[in-house]
C-alpha cells in the first residue's frame, strides 16, 4: 500500500532582529554587504528549521535587499528587523519597519501593479465582448434605426466634400509647381516699350 504524504501548509510567521555586525567583522570591506545578505539567510535557515540547510529556500524581499545595500557595499546596517513567513519549505523575508523612502516607493509600485491588473482585466473583457459579437449570427443583430441611417448619409456626404477639397488643394499645388504663366511675354513687352 502506498502511503499518503501530507504536505504541511502551516503558515509560520516570526519576527527577528538579526545582528549583522559580528559576522561582517571578519570580512574585507568590499565584501561586507554581500556577507550581510548571506548572514540573513544563514540566520533564518537556522531559526526557521530548514532541514537540509539550503540557502536557496530563503527568498529575500526586494525592500529588505534595498535596506541592506542602501549605504553601499562597504557599510551595511549593524542589525535589521525582519518578518519571516514559512510556507512548506520556502521562507519569505519582509521588512517590519519600512523606512519612509521605501514606504513611498512601495506604495507607488503597488499602484502601478493595480493599474496593470485593471487594464489587463479590461482587455480580457473587451476580447470576450469581441468574441461574443463575432459569434453572433447576422440575423440576430438588430436592424438600423432611422437616426443611424441619417448619420451614415451625413458621413458619406462629409466624405464626398472632403474628397472634393482634397482635389482642389491638389490642383492648386500642381499649378504652383508648374509656375503659372511664363515670364517671356513680359520681357518682350518691356523691350517694345523701351524702343
Amino acid at each position: 500500500m502506498a502511503k499518503k504524504t501530507e504536505i504541511k501548509t502551516e503558515k509560520i510567521e516570526r519576527e527577528y532582529i538579526i545582528p549583522l555586525r559580528e559576522k561582517g567583522r571578519s570580512v574585507p570591506r568590499y565584501k561586507k554587504t554581500p556577507k550581510a545578505v548571506k548572514t540573513v539567510k544563514e540566520f533564518l535557515v537556522r531559526h526557521m528549521k530548514i532541514r537540509d540547510r539550503d540557502l536557496n529556500k530563503i527568498k529575500i524581499d526586494r525592500f529588505v535587499n534595498e535596506v541592506l545595500w542602501f549605504r553601499g557595499i562597504k557599510n551595511p546596517p549593524h542589525k535589521i528587523k525582519i518578518k519571516a513567513i514559512k510556507q512548506g519549505d520556502l521562507v519569505r523575508v519582509e521588512l517590519v519597519d519600512i523606512p519612509e523612502k521605501l514606504k513611498y516607493k512601495k506604495i507607488r509600485e503597488e499602484k502601478i501593479e493595480t493599474k496593470a491588473k485593471e487594464t489587463l482585466e479590461k482587455r480580457k473583457s473587451m476580447m470576450q465582448k469581441a468574441k461574443e459579437g463575432f459569434q453572433q449570427k447576422p440575423a440576430e443583430q438588430p436592424t438600423q434605426t432611422e437616426e443611424e441611417k441619417r448619420e451614415e448619409k451625413e458621413k458619406a456626404k462629409a466624405g464626398a466634400e472632403a474628397s472634393e477639397k482634397m482635389k482642389k488643394t491638389a490642383a492648386k499645388a500642381a499649378k504652383h509647381q508648374a509656375g503659372g504663366k511664363t515670364k517671356q511675354p513680359k520681357r518682350q513687352v518691356r523691350k517694345a516699350l523701351a524702343k
